[in-house]
């Protein structure tokens, strides 16, 4: 058990884990986690060097058929997400031509919010100015 020592001067007891089991048995299973882990890391480090040492083989017999089969399947993904890129940009585009025909001129919305937006705003600040000076 701990034992509780009192100082005379403070009167704030300290405490002295030198016959704590719970405090050793902590640096024991400290220990034992640190081991733990490194022996996991080891394993994880054998096993990549193991698998690397077999599939090099195997990379260097099948590349003539790899290098070109990853760099079609890379031209054709990138291929795909630019048309489907182009697609979206589109229909944005011809939401916009629509709207703008159809009378719903965006940018005149947006200007007329701001101009709004501005009126308000202005209109706070003169109330906030006059009721000041009247105070």
């Amino acid at each position: 058990m701990a034992e509780l020592h009192y100082q005379h001067q403070n009167q704030r007891p300290f405490f002295s884990y030198q016959n704590d089991p719970h405090q050793q048995s902590r640096s024991t299973q400290v220990v034992k986690a640190a081991t733990a882990v490194t022996a996991v890391a080891a394993l994880i480090l054998a096993g990549t060097v193991v698998a690397l040492t077999v599939v090099t083989p195997l990379f260097v017999i099948f590349s003539p058929v790899l290098v070109p089969a990853v760099m079609a399947v890379a031209l054709l993904s990138l291929g795909f997400l630019a048309s489907g890129g182009f697609g979206v940009a589109a229909i944005t585009v011809l939401a916009w031509i629509y709207r703008y025909i159809t009378g719903k001129h965006p940018l005149d919305t947006a200007r007329h919010k701001l101009v709004k937006k501005a009126r308000e705003i202005k209109d706070y600040g003169q109330q906030q100015i006059t009721g000041e000076q009247a105070s």
